[in-house]
């Protein structure tokens, strides 16, 4: 029986990672309709572990991060358009909101949001509204922001605020869908073996040679999606969590927020 795959599922995978539509109908019928499988399906299929951003979605805007001691603070201002976030109108509201946020408070910001934002509606004339905001307390932070579209804090215990920093790059690179293989859930695990016994069961080989092929692929994929077991971005010949190792960091947490 054949699946019937509805233009709101394939707009929803296509939000969620900016691949193809066509691309994202593939994975659906493939996974049976299955979001969380097809997910598993693009990413497997991808040359790259990050997934590549859609050109335009419904929410534009862009993200501002500020550093200050002992803190970091993320927060995202939406617009409709790309052209609406690069107005020097929208970029200076945005930066106006986040001093605000830190010098009195994000509540505060909130509840003056509206008298501020509004004029530059007018003057814009697109929708303009408030999104994620984030204030990360911690011993070490680092900051990363790419292009005011992607942007990941992190958070360490010992090491320093440059390696914070390069591990919040690679985390917006890389994506990794785990910090560390225990995060990894029996559920998680059933999906992404559902997947690779299809794509194992349609070869010759011995089953025993399958069953080898089947642990080796599952084993590569949860390691590309680990944070802790991914090769470092700026040096693939060690892994972020030896590096963290060497550096006598431990990693906290992690913030991160993208523009589609």
């Amino acid at each position: 029986m054949s699946i019937k795959i509805t233009a709101e599922l394939v707009k929803e995978l296509r939000d969620g990672t900016g691949v193809s539509v066509m691309q994202c109908k593939n994975a659906l019928e493939e996974a049976e309709g299955d979001m969380e499988k097809a997910l598993v399906i693009l990413k497997k299929k991808s040359s790259s572990i990050a997934m590549k951003k859609a050109d335009r979605t419904a929410h534009d805007g862009i993200i501002v991060v500020r550093e200050m001691a002992g803190k970091c603070l993320l927060m995202t201002l939406h617009s409709e358009t790309d052209f609406v976030a690069r107005n020097i109108d929208f970029v200076t509201l945005a930066n106006t909101l986040a001093d605000m946020a830190v010098n009195e408070g994000i509540d505060i910001m909130k509840e003056k949001s509206l008298d501020i934002i509004n004029p530059v509606v007018q003057k814009v004339g697109e929708k303009i509204e408030l999104g994620k905001i984030d204030l990360i307390e911690g011993e070490i932070l680092g900051s990363y922001v790419h292009g005011s579209k992607s942007a990941v804090i992190v958070s360490l215990k010992g090491g320093s605020a440059e390696l914070a920093k390069d591990v919040a790059m690679h985390i917006a690179a890389m994506k990794p869908a785990f910090i560390k293989s225990d995060d990894i859930t029996a559920e998680d695990k059933a999906k992404v073996v559902e997947v690779f016994e299809k794509e194992v069961a349609e070869s010759d080989k011995p089953e025993e040679i399958k069953k080898k092929m089947l642990e080796g692929k599952i084993s590569t994929y949860f390691k590309e999606q680990t944070l802790m077991d991914q090769s470092f971005i700026k040096n693939p010949d060690i892994t972020v969590g030896n590096l963290l190792k060497e550096k006598g960091a431990t990693f906290i947490s992690f913030v991160q927020e993208s523009i589609r």
